[in-house]
């Protein structure tokens, strides 16, 4: 039985070993980078400064009011239990920092490099040695092993199901951990897992994590906690000693002493607490209130600016979806008759103050959305399909239907039963 018992233990010593080598193989066949894109090339280079939308010597100072909804009784984003505070996020870093001028690309935070190969079987990051939690530990390889063994065995639902093609995780080394996945299919996870909060496993050694607490959390961002009180208002303030202030991603940001949050049962409420200057910026989402509400003295003045900002996000849509999947809706000529009844132009007129844009794509207001017939290069990859795929794809480039605006919009309505009544 000892014997046995021996040779089983060294079998798994000399596995160990084994698989050790093998990633030390892969990490040297594989060169580091500073960033990582989703698609294409990375807009900036190894020794950039900082990013070009921002100004590296903006001043620093002030405090920054927000208004925030509802109320809250934790500091714990990740658990179903509780209400979180809004601003948790500014009290953590993560692994990557997004570029906000490309698509989807990242650079490195808490990492310094990141290695994938051409598959994106796995991925690694080496850590910055020099990163820090507020409470001056180092960031190591275990803190970011426990925020996932934390997040997928007791943080929300959503954490397990997010992340279930990660087969594993290793700690190569103090400051490199590896990150290997079960399926190459997913790969926007090296991305996706450089966006996740990185928490401090001996914070969380004496705790519960799975229950709500108005204990602050420990993290290695740009702030802490300052002062609060439970569901009505809460401050970050910069921390003085954060790790990271002059990294080329955080350059430019981060300004503010302090950012406050406070809390407003209603948004009619929040809204003229706005007008009345009890906060300091205020992002509009109600097309009649945009229209209507944005009035008076303060208006007038010139103390509050309202301004509409272009941006080339994508747009993301209002709509009725219909389940295809439903027999009543699986013929395409069912919804297309219900797009020809729908008249856009004049509901945009009359309801929403002319605010909205139609949308005439899955991806409207990017580069993504189709707004012409397919290239030579779409097209040999649509060819394989054709006969499986609509026939309009090769030939029409898609356009909601559209109407005068005026209410007769009988053309679309005889267009529609043509459709429903061959």
């Amino acid at each position: 039985m000892a014997l046995g018992s021996i040779q089983k233990n060294s079998i798994k010593k000399i596995g160990a070993i084994l698989s050790f080598a093998v990633a030390l193989t892969a990490h040297a066949s594989v060169e580091s980078s500073h960033g990582i894109a989703m698609h294409g090339d990375l807009k900036y280079d190894a020794g950039f400064s900082h990013f070009e939308y921002v100004n590296p010597e903006a001043p620093k100072g002030g405090v920054f009011k927000q208004a925030a909804n509802g109320t809250f009784d934790s500091f714990n984003p990740f658990i179903i239990k509780g209400t979180a505070a809004d601003g948790t996020g500014l009290t953590f870093d993560t692994l990557m920092a997004r570029s906000y001028d490309e698509p989807f690309t990242q650079y490195g935070l808490l990492a310094e490099a990141v290695r994938m190969p051409e598959s994106r079987a796995w991925v690694e990051f080496d850590l910055r040695k020099q990163a820090r939690f507020s409470d001056g530990t180092p960031v190591t390889a275990i803190d970011v092993i426990e925020t996932f063994r934390l997040l997928r065995e007791q943080g929300s639902p959503f954490y397990k199901a997010y992340y279930r093609d990660i087969r594993s995780i290793t700690a190569i080394t103090d400051h490199t951990v590896r990150f290997e996945f079960g399926s190459e299919e997913n790969r926007e996870l090296p991305l996706i897992i450089g966006e996740v909060p990185i928490l401090s496993a001996n914070y969380w050694k004496e705790r519960d994590f799975t229950k709500p607490s108005l204990d602050p959390i420990l993290g290695s961002g740009p702030y802490v906690v300052d002062s609060f009180e439970a569901g009505r208002t809460i401050t970050y303030k910069r921390n003085p000693d954060y790790w990271g202030t002059d990294l080329p991603v955080n350059r430019g940001r981060y300004n503010f002493d302090a950012m406050q949050f406070d809390y407003y049962r209603d948004s009619t409420v929040a809204l003229e607490a706005f007008k009345a200057e009890e906060y300091d910026f205020r992002e509009e989402n109600s097309s009649k209130n945009w229209a209507t509400s944005y009035t008076g003295p303060a208006f007038d003045e010139g103390r509050i600016k309202k301004e509409l900002i272009a941006d080339a996000n994508p747009a993301g849509m209002q709509a009725f979806i219909m389940n295809t999947r439903l027999d009543k809706f699986s013929d395409p000529r069912v919804r297309s008759a219900i797009a020809h009844g729908f008249d856009f132009e004049w509901t945009n007129a009359n309801l929403f103050y002319s605010a909205y844009t139609r949308s005439h794509s899955f991806f409207s207001n990017s580069e993504m959305a189709a707004t012409e017939l397919p290239s030579e290069k779409e097209l040999a990859i649509l060819e394989p399909f054709r006969g499986q795929i609509p026939d309009e794809v090769f030939t029409t480039v898609y356009q909601a239907p559209t109407t005068k605006g005026d209410g007769r919009n009988r053309t679309q309505l005889r267009t529609a039963l043509k459709l429903l009544i061959p």
